[in-house]
């Protein structure tokens, strides 16, 4: 009996071990396999939609400043499955409402927009609040902070499964935290996105920072972002 439970504790000790990732000091910061799309120190990370160096700038609290006509800022870096931490902060606009108070998005995979507004005591379409997966899914909450504070988005993102031939299989879909509390879980995309700039679902995509412009009436907003990374995974 002592022999087979050699044998069983033996075959335990002898199993794969799964990677070791250091976590960040806080959970906000970029675990130890993590990639760094932007940390205070440079905005080479990003382009405009053409390829040219992104119209995003270095602010005087290093945060990423995206103001009106500075373009979509594009990731370099590609990938298809992802844990993606973005940290932003909304100018304050009392005198816009709706859609129109500080409007930005996160676009998954370039695809899929990831909602960024004012959304405290600013009533507009539910599926286009903070939080929400535009057009796709409203928040199960409201968890927006005010305007001026920095606030934080977590996501666990699933690319669409595709076969051989490139058609897609199975749809991506989308964990969401919004400032701690979850809002969106296992959310499905199952076609493209209004704003989609992916050709095909089937291939890696970028981040994508949205500039709310290029409108009749598009209020000069001033968009900061901060504590930028992902982690691809399997």
């Amino acid at each position: 009996m002592r022999a087979l439970a050699f044998v069983i504790l033996s075959s335990f000790a002898l199993s794969a071990q799964p990677t070791v990732v250091r976590p960040g000091a806080q959970p906000s910061l970029p675990p130890s396999d993590a990639i760094i799309l932007f940390d205070g120190s440079g905005v080479d990370q990003w382009t405009k939609p053409d390829g040219s160096p992104t119209g995003c700038t270095i602010d005087s609290d290093k945060s990423m400043l995206c103001a009106t006509g500075a373009k979509d800022a594009i990731s370099k870096v590609k990938y298809r499955n992802a844990q993606i931490h973005v940290e932003y902060k909304l100018p304050s606009m009392p005198d816009q409402k709706g859609q129109l108070r500080g409007n930005s998005g996160v676009f998954l995979l370039d695809c899929f927009e990831l909602q960024v507004l004012d959304s405290l005591n600013n009533p507009t379409y539910a599926d286009g609040i903070a939080g929400a997966l535009y057009g796709f899914a409203e928040p199960q909450v409201n968890a927006s902070r005010p305007a001026g504070e920095w606030q934080t988005y977590d996501v666990l993102f699933t690319a669409p499964a595709c076969n051989a031939e490139g058609a897609i299989e199975k749809p991506g879909m989308a964990t969401v935290i919004h400032n701690g509390v979850m809002v969106q879980l296992n959310t499905l995309l199952p076609k493209k996105g209004a704003g989609c700039q992916q050709a095909s679902l089937c291939e890696p995509g970028s981040l994508r920072l949205q500039d709310h412009s290029g409108f009749k009436g598009a209020p000069h907003t001033e968009m900061r972002f901060r504590n930028i990374w992902l982690r691809k995974l399997n």
